[in-house]
């Protein structure tokens, strides 16, 4: 099932709508993307070089870009479909971005100034999200920032339910079909590698990085900033 949840990601319809999806399910989308750009800006330059992981569909860097004229990316997905849709997102933005078919080994060694990982590490098992982290943190300038956001939320038994049921309710609050929502819920229950934001932290700084804080929590999702 996860695989053919990842192959998804391969159908150009799905690539197309995608940019739908996070609107209804992760509260302050926007202001994600927002915070992200902030939070990049406090350590990296007006010309940095950015690291982009999980760019397929290019919201984030269609964010990125608008906030800082000058940066240059690099668009790492392992998607060619939601690359296609980035690159069409951008418009005359994309002359800016390197796109990369692929995952964190794929990707330039940079160095990079900054990095993002934004509704990606989730689908990944912890040690093969602690080992992309650490390829991740290698790419990256000592003390470049970087920032991720995933689905991270308590995990025992007795707090899971409930908050898989916001997480829904959200989704049908902001428009989601019914139907649609009952289908994302339940996959993301059975199929989805999620851990505790404890674990996530954890995580992070068992893969080389330091002054890791949170900086976003929304119902099923958290943020955190951070620096190689």
């Amino acid at each position: 099932m996860m695989q053919a949840l990842l192959a998804s990601f391969s159908d150009p319809e799905h690539a197309r709508r995608y940019g739908e999806g996070p609107q209804r399910f992760i509260p302050g989308f926007a202001d994600l993307h927002r915070m992200t750009a902030i939070l990049l800006a406090e350590r990296a330059s007006h010309h940095a070089h950015v690291l982009v992981l999980g760019a397929g569909g290019g919201l984030e860097l269609k964010a990125l870009a608008a906030a800082q004229p000058e940066w240059r990316f690099v668009g790492v997905d392992p998607a060619g479909a939601m690359l296609t849709e980035a690159k069409r997102l951008l418009g005359s933005d994309a002359a800016r971005v390197t796109f990369c078919e692929g995952y964190i080994d794929d990707a330039p060694l940079g160095p990079f100034d900054a990095a993002t990982c934004l509704l990606t590490l989730h689908f990944l098992a912890p040690e093969e999200r602690r080992r992309t982290l650490a390829q991740l943190r290698r790419r990256l300038k000592p003390g470049a920032p970087f920032v991720a956001a995933h689905i991270s939320f308590p995990q025992d038994s007795g707090a899971r339910p409930l908050w898989l049921s916001r997480y829904g309710a959200f989704a049908r609050a902001s428009g989601a079909e019914p139907a649609q929502v009952e289908k994302m819920v339940a996959t993301v229950d059975a199929h989805l590698p999620m851990l505790t934001p404890e674990q996530d932290e954890a995580i992070l700084r068992d893969a080389g990085f330091s002054n890791v804080a949170m900086f976003y929590a929304a119902f099923n999702w958290r943020g955190w900033v951070a620096c190689a």
